[in-house]
């Protein structure tokens, strides 16, 4: 997929691997839509990358479908009436972490409220967003300019989907139950969607990344971190957000990836328990 020219809708997007991703794409020509609960560095993020003739921010609860749904119009009136560049590809980046045993020290079972929490935001935003936008990628917006394939490309390809699982889909700590689970089920989820959209000429990848710098791991005590740092291989370090974006465009630009779940991790595994 050609990014230069191509809009493409990021959750997560006023922080994090969702900012990072967004900031990389602009520099490479695109627009991107960002999908975020928190307005205030939402619009200070769009503002940064261009305004609203590079980037649009959009107040979204990804748990409320009704919400998305606004966010999706939003983002096809955009294109209809200001950019008039299709879109490229969706980046469901909104991610949260709620860790807690499945059965705590005084014999608790975990809330189901929890368990919904985590996996409402992680799984169920993931697949809500995904889904709306893809009629308009994968050609319902053809009329009006806002899905269709480039043109110049011998493959029609339409668009790329980039989902974020982690490396607990594979290894996931005590007290990740519903995180993993969450994670788990974005991995799998990979290869049949892939399948179900290869006829439209969309595409899927998913990346997991292990332990990297955003807010998310800011609320590490030391002890964790450190414990964490220790499944490092090589390097020695957390992953930075901006190693996230560099793999998210390559998988959009490398059209022979697809259905494929890539670890981003240095090579480490994590315990389990820290």
């Amino acid at each position: 997929m050609k990014i230069d020219g191509r809009t493409f809708v990021i959750s997560g997007g006023a922080s994090g691997l969702g900012r990072a991703v967004a900031e990389d794409l602009v520099k490479h020509g695109a627009n991107v839509a960002l999908l975020d609960r928190n307005e205030d560095d939402g619009k200070a993020v769009a503002a940064a990358l261009g305004g609203d003739a590079r980037a649009k921010f959009f107040t979204v609860d990804v748990t409320d479908t009704a919400s998305i749904t606004a966010a999706v119009e939003g983002v096809v009136a955009w294109i209809t009436t200001t950019t008039h560049k299709p879109l490229g590809g969706v980046v469901p980046a909104a991610g949260v972490g709620f860790p807690g045993l499945i059965l705590d020290r005084k014999m608790k079972p975990l809330p189901l409220e929890n368990w919904d929490f985590v996996l409402n935001i992680n799984l169920r935003g993931t697949i809500d967003l995904v889904r709306q936008i893809l009629p308009y990628m994968g050609g319902a917006g053809d009329a009006t300019g806002v899905g269709g394939p480039d043109s110049a490309d011998e493959d029609k390809e339409r668009g790329v989907i980039i989902m974020v699982a982690s490396s607990a889909a594979f290894e996931g700590q005590m007290g990740q139950v519903a995180y993993a689970a969450s994670k788990g089920a974005v991995a799998s989820m990979t290869l049949p969607m892939a399948r179900d959209l290869s006829k439209h000429g969309i595409r899927v990848v998913t990346i997991a990344p292990s332990m990297f710098d955003t807010s998310m791991t800011a609320a590490m005590t030391d002890k964790v971190r450190q414990s964490l740092l220790k499944s490092m291989e090589f390097p020695l370090r957390p992953g930075r957000a901006d190693e996230f974006a560099t793999l998210a465009r390559h998988a959009i630009e490398n059209k022979m990836l697809n259905g494929v779940v890539i670890r981003l991790d240095g090579a480490s595994r994590m315990p389990a328990r820290l």
